[in-house]
């Protein structure tokens, strides 16, 4: 299995494709190919190909430009459990942060971070670094890849600390009114309120008249209405 071959494997749809092209707004070609079918070509490419296989044919995917060519690259590595050890999977997804130019290939690729992130949370000290970025790709993803952290329903100590300094990342975020940096922030907050209601409101007394109206209103979404 190359590339070229597991291109043509996707498939095209021309009026999707075209269809596509205009939601995402990004310029680079599209094939028109929905998730679920690009799942489904991915399951069966972990089965056949052998670890090193996979690796080679995500970096290729990636580099194609191909919309959905990305995303089945970012699928190939979005596994909870890589054995005997993941620093290579890792190292490729930390090598395309900083191509990230659109939510859609950039979620898929942090949705692979996040696996990774979480068998090895000292890995938190290399995604700090992007918080100071300046691209706004970069310092998005510091907190898209970081989701799990507000997703915990009762964190150990350490995942307790990491959730503070998560949140102190977001802190600066506020005064950054790019919208994605603004709607990170929102998303992370919204996923936290599930979980956390108390530190959400918290943040958004001490910081929420700072940050854009649609995404103070987003963050607080979910929280149940306060008492009258």
């Amino acid at each position: 299995m190359n590339v070229d071959d597991a291109i043509a494997a996707l498939g095209r749809d021309d009026i999707k494709a075209i269809g596509m092209a205009a939601y995402h707004k990004v310029d680079r070609p599209y094939l028109g190919v929905p998730n679920p079918d690009i799942d489904v070509h991915v399951k069966a490419w972990r089965a056949e190909l052998s670890f090193e296989d996979r690796l080679q044919l995500a970096r290729d995917l990636w580099a194609t430009n191909i919309h959905e060519g990305m995303v089945a690259g970012a699928k190939l590595l979005s596994q909870a459990r890589i054995k005997p050890a993941d620093s290579e999977v890792w190292k490729i997804i930390t090598s395309w942060v900083p191509t990230f130019d659109a939510w859609a290939v950039a979620d898929h690729a942090c949705i692979a971070g996040q696996k990774r992130l979480v068998a090895d949370p000292s890995r938190l000290d290399e995604v700090e670094a992007w918080t100071t970025s300046d691209d706004k790709w970069t310092k998005r993803a510091a907190l898209v890849m970081t989701l799990p952290w507000a997703k915990q329903n009762h964190p150990k100590p350490d995942e307790e600390a990491a959730r503070v300094r998560i949140l102190g990342w977001a802190a600066t975020y506020v005064d950054d009114h790019d919208w994605f940096i603004q709607k990170s922030v929102a998303w992370w907050l919204r996923d936290l309120s599930k979980h956390d209601e108390p530190r959400t409101r918290a943040f958004l007394d001490e910081f929420g008249d700072r940050m854009k109206p649609f995404a103070r209103k987003e963050a607080a979404s979910k929280l149940p209405a306060a008492p009258a």
